[in-house]
């Protein structure tokens, strides 16, 4: 088994006096995608912070093939190969598309360019010379993954990507968030959507209150009605 890409252990992370993170440990490998699932406030976003170098840990460890970025400066743990696609998109409104991929671009022999993510994301190819602003809640969605796959990262962070999207879309962005796992990129998906994560994931990861409650396939997690119930019930 190749060893992780990504490993989190007994991460302790808090706002002001507030414990949100209280001994996360998870890892994703090469290849995998993991779902991050949970109810709101259960911390899934923290834990994408703190891996990103947005927040600082307590304690516990961040390492990313290998290499320990706990507590590492966010540009720090961009150059090591992990890139964010946040919660809301974050595009350059007054920026085009065409402009939008090359602020981001951080060309590598074979890696990912302008051509590669145009022909994985079509739309944005129709619209490049579209401005961010003015793209739709889906193309600007579709733009910031590929923007982040722009920095050819080898661990690929993504925080809500389905939020505000109808169900066509959604289901469009987990086709790709599936063909990614082929090229052998690691994926974190934070999602409150069950059944994209579900689709995506290998694994699937629960929170509730900072800690992990549940780890495992999306078929153990089918079957296990009393996790559905008391940590994803509304």
């Amino acid at each position: 088994m190749s060893a992780p890409a990504l490993a989190v252990q007994g991460l302790h992370a808090y706002y002001g006096e507030s414990h949100v993170l209280q001994g996360v440990d998870l890892e994703v490998r090469p290849g995998e995608a993991v779902s991050l699932i949970g109810r709101n406030g259960a911390g899934k976003t923290t834990t994408i912070a703190t891996i990103a170098g947005f927040v600082r840990p307590r304690s516990g460890s961040v390492h990313v093939h290998g290499a320990n970025l706990t507590g590492a400066a966010p540009h720090r743990v961009a150059r090591a190969g992990v890139a964010l696609v946040p919660q809301g998109r974050r595009v350059f409104g007054d920026l085009s598309v065409e402009e939008n991929l090359a602020v981001a671009a951080r060309p590598m022999p074979n890696g990912w360019d302008e051509p590669r993510v145009l022909e994985l994301f079509p739309i944005l190819a129709r619209r490049r010379a579209v401005r961010g602003d003015q793209l739709s809640g889906g193309e600007q969605q579709m733009l910031a993954i590929a923007r982040a796959l722009l920095r050819n990262p080898t661990v690929l962070l993504l925080d809500e990507p389905s939020e505000g999207l109808a169900p066509k879309l959604v289901e469009q962005v987990g086709e790709i968030l599936t063909k990614l796992r082929t090229t052998g990129l690691a994926l974190l998906l934070v999602e409150q959507n069950l059944g994209l994560a579900t689709r995506v994931g290998q694994r699937v990861v629960v929170m509730n209150k900072g800690t992990i409650v549940f780890a495992g396939t999306p078929t153990e997690l089918a079957a296990d009605r009393d996790v559905e119930t008391r940590y994803l019930g509304v």
